[in-house]
């Protein structure tokens, strides 16, 4: 028994022995592993033995290596008796590690520390399927235990940003969204944002988020974030910014309320009232929209005359009263006062005795009762008698005095005495002799009847402009007042005018003109001041035709039967080149000359067709654009807006002319009122060149004028004057009502060849001269010098800009002799050829083919008026209740479009307009020379010609 319990105490020691050999054989060979290299894998778990597992107080963590530097992992553990690092599933040699231990007082356990260096050629050599790694194993009796294996990365950041925040401009109120793609980086950047250099928290403001994937939410924008947005990009490694992004928070214009509407602009009768609104509610801020539509409303308005009260006739005497006085009574009803007019002036009744002081009052005569009231009547009767006797006096010394001026002056003339004719105060009509042999000193004498009416109660005396003295009229005076009129032979169009114009009729007869008429008529022509002017004059009849202004896109159509049968008139046409008469009115400008036409107390049937070039840009709706009317007085006054509805006129306006149809002769223009600043006149700038006195210097002059043909023709006329040449072709420059400056400047200047005085490239126009410029032409000269005679030439350029406008360049290449120089025409030929045409050949329709027209499309039908679809498919789509009050609305639409296509005549648009409404498919481009002479001629036989 003793020996079993020794040997089974024996058995059990020796149980405990192999066990602790066991571990130190165990610990023998991990010890031999970790002094070898080969790798060898250590055993995961020891034998067990008594105590606990290892628990780690401290794991590796994730790391970055930046730039070079190398990192250390460490781990902690207890009860540890041995800690290795295991790195993607090696392990690390024991001579890399540093182990440190120590006691834990609470426990009484062993603690062990290890720390390890990883280098940043370890990480780039290592090639896996993941991250390189690292985990410690720590020993204890009992076991082991393993950490959390932690990575290790090299930390970068790229330089460019994968998206950077674009510029946005939104409206108020409007979301902004400004997007921010960070640079690829490890690890991944925080993005940051910036404004205008400062941070932006939107913790303080809930307005912004910025927390949606890097971007920048501004919810509802204000205008305090405008600014320029910067996102800022950020890890361990490096900072990076982004392109700055400028962010413009804009409020687009709004209309304020309408103001009340105007009083009529006339006391009485047909007018407009009008009103306004401003673009201020709000106005438009950091370049929002200006508001869209009409800043100017009008409306027409009839205001009721007013009628002054006239009496009617005294009634009859009332029977004689007992008092002695009969009464008489008038009412003001003829016509009563209406609409305020003022009430009949004077008494309503009368009395007076009825038996000349002779009725007996009280038993006595009544001279006696009221003696001093008869006297008082006897004086105030002999101061009358007085009054009218020195008034009769007075004006028989004035018909003297006028009879004896009047004849001194006659004797004084060089006209003599035959010029008093008693047979002109018998009614005679006034005949030429057409015996008389002409003056050959003139080329021309008017063989038909000559009317001199009073010309002293007309406007053509009044208006000075429409007369200029003659020095080639020759008057010859003889018997029977047989006068003969010459006047040159072409019409000119510098300075000389014809004397006048008068009526011409077939049938020989003459209004009768008094002599005393004559010879103030005569002289008061010869006073008349001279006044610059364009003019043409053409003599029409019935048949009609047209007149044209060479060169200045002026023109006047005289419509078929617009003039009597058997009568022709001599019609004039001028334009104001001198000072303007028409002053702008506040922000009013002239678009267009001053064109007259006449005689203005000529009657018309049918209204004629007044073309008149402008230099507005009618593209948009930036201008109100009015017609207006010299009057007697010289006063111009507004004849209708060009948008206005009106049956007194018609306007067309096109993108360079207006076309114009009237009933009156008389001076005519057009004016703008710009609505917004957007409104553009259309200008034409060129440059021309002439040598000065000095041999070496060249001038360079550069014109800018209103885009009307007139206008240019001026600066053309002058330039011949002075030798000119135009340099390069005209061009158009757009320059809007928007209050910037013109400027003109030369650039590219040969350096070796040419020089400018300094300072003197560039020069600046002020706003208002350009935008008024229709006064004088305006031009910027330039001054060049060559270095040495042998320069023959010249190379630049001409800039002419608007500030924050439009911009035009001009190309100047030309030889500075004068035997190399190249001709730019001025016009073209065609515009200087025949101003007046009469009759058929006159107008693009032939006169057969219109009348079809008119009496087919003047005809209504079932679909109504026919002539409203020929308006529409001729592009004429308002105001159309004046062609309604027409004879006859085909011929007037058919002579509007005469007026537009009086260049190009495109027959074959007016006969597709005509197929498309149906009613005729005759192309009229196809008629034949011969059908257009036998259609003329058939229309002549028909009216006896």
């Amino acid at each position: 028994m003793g020996r079993a319990a020794a040997a089974g105490g024996g058995a059990g020691g020796a149980r405990r022995w192999l066990r602790w050999l066991g571990l130190c054989f165990w610990a023998a060979g991990a010890a031999a592993a970790r002094g070898t290299d080969n790798g060898e894998a250590l055993p995961e778990s020891i034998p067990s033995a008594p105590g606990t597992l290892p628990h780690f107080i401290e794991e590796p963590d994730d790391a970055y290596i930046i730039k070079s530097n190398p990192i250390a992992l460490r781990c902690k553990a207890r009860p540890a008796m041995q800690i290795f690092f295991k790195c993607n599933g090696e392990w690390v040699h024991q001579n890399e590690h540093v182990s440190e231990e120590s006691l834990d007082e609470s426990s009484g356990l062993k603690v062990r520390e290890v720390f390890i260096n990883v280098t940043r050629q370890q990480v780039e050599d290592f090639h896996g399927p993941e991250d390189y790694w690292c985990q410690c194993v720590a020993w204890s009796h009992l076991g082991t235990s393993k950490s959390r294996k932690a990575s290790v990365r090299i930390a970068y950041l790229r330089k460019n940003f994968e998206q950077d925040p674009q510029g946005r401009e939104v409206p108020i109120e409007g979301m902004i969204v400004l997007h921010c793609r960070p640079p690829e980086g490890v690890p991944a950047a925080e993005v940051e944002w910036l404004k205008n250099e400062e941070p932006i928290d939107s913790e303080q403001d809930e307005n912004i988020d910025t927390r949606a994937d890097h971007n920048l939410i501004i919810r509802q924008a204000r205008l305090s974030d405008s600014g320029n947005y910067t996102c800022m990009a950020a890890n361990i490694v490096a900072k990076r910014r982004s392109l700055s992004a400028t962010v413009v928070v804009y409020v687009n214009g709004g209309w304020s309320s309408w103001t009340e509407w105007s009083a009529c602009n006339v006391r009485c009768g047909r007018g407009w009232q009008k009103r306004s609104r401003t673009c201020t509610n709000p106005a438009p801020l950091n370049g929002g929209a200006f508001c869209e539509g009409m800043s100017v409303q009008k409306i027409t308005c009839t205001s009721l005359c007013p009628v002054d009260g006239s009496w009617e006739v005294w009634s009859e005497w009332s029977v004689c009263s007992p008092e002695c006085e009969h009464l008489r009574i008038r009412e003001c009803t003829a016509p009563p006062p209406r609409n305020g007019g003022k009430f009949c002036e004077g008494l309503s009744q009368e009395s007076e005795n009825c038996t000349d002081g002779l009725c007996i009052l009280d038993k006595k005569p009544l001279h006696e009762i009221k003696p001093q009231r008869w006297s008082r009547r006897g004086i105030e009767n002999a101061s009358d008698i007085a009054l009218y006797s020195g008034l009769g006096a007075a004006v028989v010394a004035v018909a003297v005095l006028v009879i004896g001026v009047t004849l001194y002056r006659r004797s004084q003339s060089d006209y003599g005495v035959d010029v008093i004719d008693s047979s002109a105060l018998t009614g005679n009509s006034l005949l030429l002799n057409s015996s008389m042999q002409p003056d050959l000193t003139v080329s021309r004498t008017y063989s038909g009847p000559i009317c001199l009416q009073d010309p002293l109660d007309k406007e053509l005396m009044t208006e000075s402009s429409l007369f200029n003295p003659l020095s080639d009229i020759k008057v010859k005076v003889q018997s029977s007042f047989m006068v003969s009129l010459g006047v040159s032979e072409r019409a000119e169009y510098h300075g000389k005018n014809h004397s006048g114009t008068f009526p011409h009729g077939n049938n020989r007869s003459f209004s009768t003109m008094h002599p005393r008429n004559k010879t103030p008529y005569i002289q008061n022509m010869s006073s008349l001041p001279t006044r610059t002017e364009l003019r043409t004059t053409g003599v029409f009849g019935h048949l009609g035709g047209r007149l044209v202004m060479p060169n200045t896109g002026v023109s006047l159509l005289i419509p078929h039967g617009a003039i009597p049968e058997e009568n022709s008139w001599e019609i004039y046409m001028s334009i104001n080149q001198g000072e303007p008469s028409l002053q702008s009115d506040g922000s009013e400008v002239l678009l267009s000359p001053e064109v007259t036409c006449g005689p203005p107390d000529m009657i018309v049937t049918t209204p004629f067709a007044l073309t008149i070039p402008h230099c507005a840009d009618v593209s948009s709706e930036h201008w109100n654009i009015h017609l207006k009317k010299r009057t007697q007085q010289g006063k111009w006054e507004e004849v209708m807006s060009v948008e206005d509805e009106s049956t007194s006129c018609y306007c067309l306006l096109d993108p360079f002319a207006c076309h114009v149809l009237l009933d009156s002769f008389g001076t005519y223009a057009l004016t703008g009122e710009p609505i917004t600043d957007c409104a553009v006149k259309q200008l034409k700038v060129a440059v021309f060149g002439c040598m000065s006195c000095n041999s070496l210097d060249y001038n360079l002059r550069v014109y800018c004028v209103d885009n009307t043909p007139w206008a240019f023709q001026e600066v053309v006329s002058d330039e011949r004057h002075q030798g000119g040449q135009l340099l390069e072709e005209p061009k158009l420059l757009h320059f809007k009502g928007n209050t910037f400056s013109l400027q003109i400047s030369i650039l590219d200047i040969p350096p070796f060849l040419w020089r400018i005085k300094p300072f003197t490239a560039c020069q600046e126009v002020p706003f208002s001269r350009v935008w008024c410029s229709n006064r004088q032409p305006l031009h910027c000269a330039f001054s060049l010098e060559r270095y040495t005679p042998t320069t023959t030439q010249l190379s630049c350029k001409i800039c002419i800009r608007q500030l924050k406008g439009h911009e035009q360049i001009l190309q100047v290449q030309t030889s500075i002799l004068e035997s190399e120089r190249e001709t730019i025409t001025f016009f073209a030929q065609e515009d200087s050829t025949f101003p007046a045409q009469t009759g058929p050949k006159a107008f693009k329709i032939p006169y057969s083919i219109r009348q079809r027209i008119c009496a087919t499309f003047d005809t209504p039908n079932a679909k109504g008026k026919d002539w409203q679809m020929l308006a529409q498919k001729n592009s004429i789509n308002r105001n159309l209740s004046y062609f309604a009050t027409q004879s006859s609305p085909s011929a007037v639409i058919l002579n509007l479009w005469e007026a537009r296509h009086q260049h190009d005549g495109d027959l074959d648009s007016l006969a597709c307009a005509l197929e498309e409404i149906g009613r005729t498919h005759t192309k009229l481009s196809n008629i034949t020379e011969s059908q257009l002479d036998e259609a003329d001629f058939n229309y002549s036989r028909q009216n006896g010609l």
